[in-house]
């Protein structure tokens, strides 16, 4: 089976890109709990980000962690990461749904998950339009 470098920009299949991300997620952590007054469990959440982006730096010889880096796609890997978006999005949804549910038990008014679950349907709808046209 053939396996060719991932489509797109050469910064967007670098072995850095992965570990940049986790980087920048780390710094949003650190500087919003440190806002909240929380400066401590900022610098932990920033030092969780940066050991994962260590992992997915110095990974690469387990076939996961070159998976989630893109560094190869072949059309399995492709189709895996096409199953595996999907199951996360069910799920995610599904936590919307019971999470908006529960809210309303408790009185409240649904929020934040009204906006989730609405940002879910219409990008869904969206990405259903514009795939639909191009094939």
């Amino acid at each position: 089976m053939e396996t060719t470098m991932g489509k797109g920009p050469a910064a967007l299949r670098s072995r850095w890109t992965l570990p940049g991300v986790c980087f920048v997620i780390g710094l949003g952590y650190l500087f919003s709990q440190g806002i909240g007054g929380d400066w401590v469990g900022g610098a932990i959440s920033l030092g969780i980000m940066l050991g994962l982006g260590l992992v997915f730096l110095l990974g690469s010889r387990w076939d996961l962690i070159r998976q989630l880096r893109a560094d190869t796609q072949d059309e399995r890997g492709a189709a895996i990461d096409l199953r595996a978006t999907a199951f996360a999005g069910v799920v995610v949804i599904s936590a919307v749904i019971v999470g908006f549910m529960v809210d309303l038990a408790r009185g409240g008014d649904g929020s934040p998950y009204t906006w989730m679950g609405v940002i879910g349907g219409v990008s869904y709808f969206a990405a259903l339009l514009v795939l639909r046209r191009r094939t």
